[in-house]
């Protein structure tokens, strides 16, 4: 992948995520994925279950363009409760390592009041880069 790490001199490394990245290549672009199933069903009603099932079914759409969990360049997460994300910080590690391995997009977590789906704990939209 054509891309760069943007860590400006002195600050702090960030974890989990980079602060920004500059890329060239083809552009990819999921739409708001949440927790449900191809089948658009919830298996899991805590957000731990639908944090993986969307982290699964955005890398299944990335395939679609040729794409993989290491051209991910940027992602915005929406979810219902703050204390829930907050509380499971390291299980939140371990499913994304276990989906998408060490790839450190840029991302935002955003608390929303709700999702369109009253059932939905998180809502992840995804753009990443592939070289050409």
């Amino acid at each position: 992948m054509t891309h760069q790490i943007l860590q400006p001199a002195g600050w702090p490394r960030p974890k989990g995520y980079s602060n920004g990245i500059a890329a060239t290549g083809k552009m990819v672009f999921t739409a708001g994925v949440i927790g449900w199933n191809s089948d658009e069903v919830f298996e899991a009603t805590d957000l731990m279950g639908q944090l993986r099932t969307a982290l699964e079914s955005t890398k299944a759409i990335l395939a679609e363009a040729g794409a993989g969990p290491e051209h991910i360049i940027r992602m915005t997460w929406y979810i219902t409760d703050k204390a829930e994300y907050t509380d499971n910080q390291q299980e939140i590690g371990a499913v994304w390592r276990d989906v998408l391995g060490k790839v450190f997009p840029c991302m935002a977590c955003v608390q929303v009041v709700a999702l369109i789906e009253d059932a939905a704990k998180i809502e992840i939209e995804t753009t990443a880069v592939i070289p050409v």
